[in-house]
């Protein structure tokens, strides 16, 4: 049996060759569940399969609900799932697509990767395991997938900045605080790309906008490692310096950018002497 399971934003099944796939709602949520479970471990012992997906009953049971659910499957997919030494486990060929997910993210963090490997896919971006299953298993798999895609990305901006692909450092970065609006660490990279580029008024930009966001929703300032990035990148105009000094107003483009003019001198002049008429 080949067929292709998908767990991210939500459970399916497709079998290869097949002319419709068997969609969610033909399957039972038990089925489901055995399905996604088997995707998401390794080789586990029935036992231990029947009392994570059943743990409210009495043991028996639970083994009772099992055997009912692999019936049911089988009638759907047969061969799908394989029975060996009491352990259950996919059959060869069947493709998960948080495997595929896994293995991009190994592949781009080695260290011997090429750049022409460091491809950035949708399903390397977007996203969520089983949204609305909240299993305990389910809960710690989605938490080490999303962090294992977070770490995974943030390399691939490394790296594309470091051989100088800036703008395709920016996108897996943006990716990063796209999904984790608060997460330091891919702001820190989106300001690095910034000055890197030399734009410094994009770099200013980006740490402002991210001190304002931490501050309205957790009341905290940027660690300083990021406050170190943009320091001295702002000369500071001293109150008697900007009375002779003409700033221009903030623009769209640079809101925290300061620039000095040059002074401007100021001549006074004296009212014109009366004359006096010759006697």
């Amino acid at each position: 049996m080949t067929a292709r399971v998908t767990l991210l934003d939500g459970f399916g099944l497709r079998l290869s060759g097949s002319d419709a796939p068997a969609m969610p709602e033909d399957l039972p949520h038990s089925v489901q569940r055995l399905v996604a479970h088997l995707s998401i471990s390794a080789r586990p012992l029935r036992a231990a399969v029947a009392g994570q997906l059943w743990p409210d009953v009495p043991e028996d049971h639970a083994h009772g609900s099992l055997r009912s659910a692999l019936w049911r499957l089988n009638k759907v997919a047969p061969g799908l799932v394989e029975v060996s030494g009491g352990c259950l486990t996919l059959a060869d060929g069947v493709l998960v697509d948080i495997h595929e997910l896994g293995e991009w993210a190994r592949r781009v963090m080695d260290p011997a990767c090429s750049l022409e490997q460091l491809e950035v896919g949708e399903s390397a971006i977007q996203g969520e395991l089983l949204p609305g299953w909240y299993d305990d298993w389910v809960l710690l798999e989605r938490e080490r997938l999303r962090q294992l895609r977070l770490h995974a990305l943030e390399r691939v901006a490394i790296r594309l900045a470091a051989a100088g692909r800036y703008s395709d450092a920016l996108q897996a970065a943006f990716s990063v605080a796209r999904a984790e609006p608060l997460r330091e660490s891919a702001h820190r990279m989106i300001v690095e790309v910034h000055l890197a580029e030399g734009n410094i008024s994009e770099a200013l930009r980006a740490y402002e906008n991210f001190r304002a966001l931490l501050a309205d929703e957790l009341g905290v300032q940027p660690t300083q490692r990021l406050v170190r990035l943009v320091e001295g990148l702002r000369e500071p105009v001293s109150s008697a310096a900007a009375e002779s000094t003409l700033v221009p107003a903030r623009t769209a483009l640079a809101p925290r950018l300061q620039y000095n003019a040059p002074s401007l001198r100021i001549y006074r002049l004296s009212p014109p002497r009366e004359r006096t008429p010759r006697g």
